[in-house]
């Protein structure tokens, strides 16, 4: 069945979210044209906002409404440690974990020759006058442990190394609760490759 040109627009529109496939798109265009308009308005209107308002935050490139984002912006942070995460997504997963207190610098994506993304696309240069800021004693690279996650991760730690700048890579192994018969082969070479004194 052929849709009329707005409504195809709209289910083209939402297909460009994350994990939503043409089936989801048209679901969540009927939704929102069928009894949710002003949920849709609403969500029209906070779109329309934030396009006009949130940009990146001028020292670690996360999203934000100011100048420095809310990290940035504390005082009670440890300046001297940086992470590096591959997106807004993964600082907020860290922050979940209520186990860190330094900064960040987000690199929106990683190292990808082929899909011509290349060290200044991830904010190299911004990366590298962070470390030569003389703030910076520890980087921790938390790149997703994917190959492109990992060049990536070897590429930031060549520059923190020299710069003498101590550069540590987060740990990949068994969850805590996992049992080892369900862990996969790679994670389990990553735990054992891993492994540290008791």
């Amino acid at each position: 069945m052929q849709h009329a040109v707005s409504l195809a627009r709209l289910i083209d529109a939402l297909r460009a979210l994350p994990g939503v496939g043409p089936k989801t798109a048209q679901r969540m265009a009927f939704h929102l044209l069928q009894g949710g308009r002003d949920g849709a308005r609403t969500l029209a209107a906070a779109l329309t906002e934030g396009l006009a308002s949130v940009r990146r935050c001028k020292r670690c490139r996360m999203l934000t409404d100011a100048e420095l984002c809310s990290i940035c912006s504390a005082t009670s942070r440890d300046g001297a440690l940086l992470c590096v995460v591959e997106s807004p997504a993964d600082v907020v997963a860290v922050e979940q974990s209520g186990s860190y207190r330094g900064r960040y610098f987000v690199l929106h994506g990683h190292l990808s020759p082929l899909d011509g993304v290349g060290p200044e696309q991830i904010g190299a240069r911004e990366f590298e006058a962070l470390l030569d800021s003389g703030e910076i004693r520890e980087v921790i690279l938390a790149t997703n442990p994917t190959v492109e996650g990992e060049a990536t991760a070897h590429f930031l730690g060549d520059r923190a190394a020299a710069r003498k700048i101590q550069a540590s890579r987060i740990a990949h192994g068994v969850p805590i609760g996992g049992e080892l018969e369900y862990v996969d082969g790679g994670t389990l070479a990553h735990a054992l490759a891993g492994r540290h004194s008791v």
